[in-house]
């Protein structure tokens, strides 16, 4: 593809990636085959294809319109397109530039703005966030329909590990996980436990800077990412082996730190390390596979070989390019996985997104469920908070986080 970047942006680092970005594209169309929206739509400009072409318009100076900010806000980022570009464009990352662009010239007005601004006050903030979430798990019983179906049962973490073994590794609590499902990242260190390695938290971590980024504040990510890596570069440095993310969505974001602060003279090699040792829960275990199968073997055997959905996130098997390492690991515990047709395909959780984009994200929330329980399991299991929230509010079915049950498979 041919550019002609606008000054504003042609001798700029960002402008250097975008061209590059742009000529890789070679217009096949084969990502619109694979996109969720495009598929859900029916509207070129609602695929990857006819968003490239948006973003190099209002890089070559076209003026940026509200309609040009909407099909990209329509956009999942998802990665399904990058996993089926036979030319290797990075689509997520041209359209993180896209939107920053257009954040800055259009900007949001009116409802759009506050509730970008409300969700990141609500959701960043976990002495607001903690307490309305554990009021709404303490009235679910009595809450209309519609908004019980936001709010997951409380689930207690159970006891953790005290934390001695010589061998550790960090995790991240993250933003609401903590509040959502205390039980995924203590079910995380029980395991991990189990086979001689300590799971720690850095207090002084949060927010991958993921939720930031989504509602247009690259600002505030880049703090978060900064916040993140001053809290675990002593750790680090003191011998913990690696990051542990117990949800996807995160993995993918603090595994680009490295990208973030490639110009940043203070994090670049700081940032470049981190992301270099982030390793998902399930790439942890998996190394560990025959310790797992010794643990196993001793434990108390699964019953019938439940039926069992797994849901990989957009986040895990495009974002991670991580495939088929949790399927392995829950069949290897005993659960018998059903067939899921469009396996490839989002929920419609996408971080912030079924917020910001209900209708869309209902929809495709429903077909991934339909498509989960077709093989009539006693049980859907994910590996990121978000997608369990989003399916879990559509679904009858229990939605777990596919840690959980392992940890419940080693119990004695």
């Amino acid at each position: 593809m041919q550019t002609h970047l606008a000054d504003f942006i042609r001798d700029t680092p960002a402008g250097h990636e975008a061209d590059a970005i742009l000529r890789a594209c070679v217009h096949c169309g084969f990502c619109t085959a694979t996109c969720p929206t495009y598929q859900l739509l029916g509207n070129e400009l609602d695929g990857p294809r006819g968003r490239i072409y948006l973003i190099k318009e209002l890089l070559e100076g076209a003026a940026v319109t509200a309609k040009t900010q909407l099909h990209l806000d329509r956009c999942l980022s998802c990665r399904s397109c990058e996993t089926t570009c036979p030319s290797g464009v990075r689509y997520s990352r041209l359209l993180d530039i896209g939107r920053e662009v257009i954040a800055e010239r259009v900007g949001r007005a009116g409802l759009e703005g506050f509730k970008r601004s409300l969700l990141k006050r609500l959701l960043l903030t976990r002495w607001l966030f903690a307490p309305a979430y554990r009021l709404g798990q303490w009235l679910r019983p009595v809450l209309p329909a519609v908004l019980r179906a936001k709010v997951l049962p409380y689930r207690a973490p159970g006891a953790r590990p005290s934390g001695n073994r010589r061998r550790r590794m960090i995790a991240l609590a993250g933003c609401v996980q903590p509040t959502m499902a205390p039980n995924i990242n203590a079910a995380a260190a029980r395991i991990l436990d189990a086979l001689n390695i300590s799971l720690i938290e850095a207090p002084q971590a949060g927010c991958c800077g993921a939720l930031a980024l989504h509602l247009d504040d690259s600002v505030a990510a880049r703090a978060a990412a900064r916040r993140n890596i001053d809290a675990w570069w002593p750790l680090l440095e003191a011998g913990a082996e690696t990051v542990v993310m117990t949800a996807s969505g995160c993995g993918v974001q603090v595994r680009d730190y490295a990208h973030l602060f490639q110009d940043d003279p203070d994090y670049a090699r700081k940032a470049a390390r981190v992301a270099l040792l982030t390793r998902d829960v399930s790439e942890v275990v998996a190394a560990e596979k025959a310790g797992l199968l010794e643990l196993l073997a001793k434990s108390k055997p699964a019953m019938n070989n439940p039926k069992l959905a797994f849901h990989s996130p957009c986040s895990l098997q495009h974002g991670q390019k991580i495939r088929g390492a949790v399927e392995e690991l829950l069949a290897a515990a005993g659960f018998a996985l059903t067939a899921v047709a469009d396996s490839h395909l989002c929920c419609g959780s996408a971080g912030s997104y079924s917020v910001l984009q209900p209708e869309i994200a209902t929809r495709l929330r429903d077909n991934k469920i339909s498509a989960l329980s077709s093989g009539r399991p006693a049980a859907i299991a994910t590996a990121n908070i978000g997608c369990l929230a989003h399916l879990q509010s559509g679904s009858d079915l229990p939605v777990r986080h596919w840690i959980e049950l392992l940890d419940e498979r080693l119990i004695r």
